[in-house]
């Protein structure tokens, strides 16, 4: 008989704004709310304190600032939120190779085998939240479960801090819950359910199906899986990267060249800095450009020879905006991307490399130590 599968779904808690409060203790019993501080901001993460005034991820700031004027604002910082994930996907690579990371803060574990060695389920959840909490401070929401969609519903169950495991009759847990906690349902989909006349998890299961094929059309059979706790899916390991970018979307749209130039070579600094930092070079650079229009552009280049330079990634981009601004005379710019794609590993690449550090490679170690961007080098005339 094949072994029952043990799904554990991670979840951190308000990550980014549980990383401000970490790093700023002065902010603990606050509504911390993390986004884009101008007038075009947009919230990324809200704790729970604030959460209680309504405010939300997604939400505009200006509404944010309505609902909780006392709130603690900050501007989100990419670079500690992805150390600090490196921390927690590393604590989850202790417990099983099998983890797929489905963003920057939540993933899901698949600890059949590690069962064998390290005790059952509930015990290696246990330990990977008890851990999570000793190496970096930060709380974890954890389900279990023997499919990845019921670890899901666990996590979120009793959040925040929660820890739950699903039943064996997982439709105990289900049948209450109403037909919104179905992954894939969104509000017209859920009207439409409720207008047949279903409104939990329950009925949906029990349904007649060729009422719900009337309803969901090809759908109904997923749904109704699902509903009834069933879903096949494996925990796929998380692959390489497959590009490495940045971008900013700015407060006052830009008209200068020379302030997007500016902008570019920060962008390029950070790709190459990632790059370099990951051990891969990329063949492909591309450009992102908004228009105060809200149009989005995208051009690129393939390069002859892979490269993890800033400076070539910068005078690359610079060539393909100056195209672009010379195609669209005039135009304001709301927002600026560097992106890199065709990745491939360093150690593959032999031709045109330094035996000795480069400049960059000693930027590099100083941004680790001090922080990223502490210092840089400037990559040529913004003109």
């Amino acid at each position: 008989m094949p072994l029952r599968r043990a799904i554990i779904h991670v979840d951190m808690d308000a990550f980014f704004a549980s990383v401000e409060e970490l790093d700023n203790p002065e902010y603990s019993g606050y509504a911390v709310i993390v986004s884009g501080l101008g007038p075009r901001g947009v919230v990324s993460a809200a704790n729970y304190a604030a959460r209680k005034f309504g405010v939300h991820s997604a939400m505009p700031i200006g509404r944010a600032r309505r609902l909780c004027p006392q709130g603690i604002y900050c501007r989100g910082n990419m670079p500690r939120y992805r150390e600090i994930s490196t921390q927690v996907f590393s604590i989850f690579k202790q417990f099983t190779p099998l983890v797929e990371g489905l963003s920057l803060d939540e993933a899901f574990l698949d600890v059949t085998a590690s069962r064998k060695i390290l005790g059952d389920i509930e015990t290696i959840g246990r330990a990977v939240k008890d851990m999570i909490l000793q190496q970096t401070g930060l709380v974890a929401s954890v389900g279990m479960a023997e499919n990845k969609f019921l670890a899901k519903l666990a996590s979120d169950f009793r959040k925040p801090d929660g820890f739950f495991r699903v039943p064996e009759n997982a439709h105990d847990f289900l049948d209450p819950m109403p037909v919104k906690w179905l992954w894939g349902v969104g509000p017209k989909t859920e009207l439409r359910i409720k207008q047949a006349g279903i409104l939990t998890l329950g009925q949906l299961r029990r349904a007649d199906r060729q009422l719900m094929q009337s309803v969901l059309g090809p759908q109904a059979s997923h749904f109704q899986a699902l509903a009834a706790g069933e879903d096949q899916r494996e925990v796929i390991p998380t692959r390489s990267d497959k590009s490495i970018s940045h971008e900013q979307t700015f407060d006052i749209d830009l008209n200068e060249q020379r302030q997007m130039l500016a902008v570019l070579q920060k962008l390029s600094e950070q790709v190459g800095r990632r790059l370099r930092k990951k051990k891969y070079s990329a063949r492909v650079i591309r450009l992102k450009v908004r228009s105060s229009h809200f149009q989005t552009f995208s051009r690129q280049i393939s390069l002859i020879e892979a490269t993890d330079s800033g400076k070539a990634i910068y005078n690359v981009s610079k060539a393909l905006l100056k195209k672009w601004l010379q195609q669209h005379p005039g135009t304001a710019v709301r927002l600026l991307g560097v992106g890199t794609s065709k990745l491939e590993d360093n150690f593959a690449i032999t031709n045109n490399r330094e035996t000795k550090p480069g400049i960059e490679s000693v930027l590099d170690e100083i941004n680790d130590k001090f922080g990223e961007q502490t210092v840089s080098h400037t990559l040529g005339r913004l003109s």
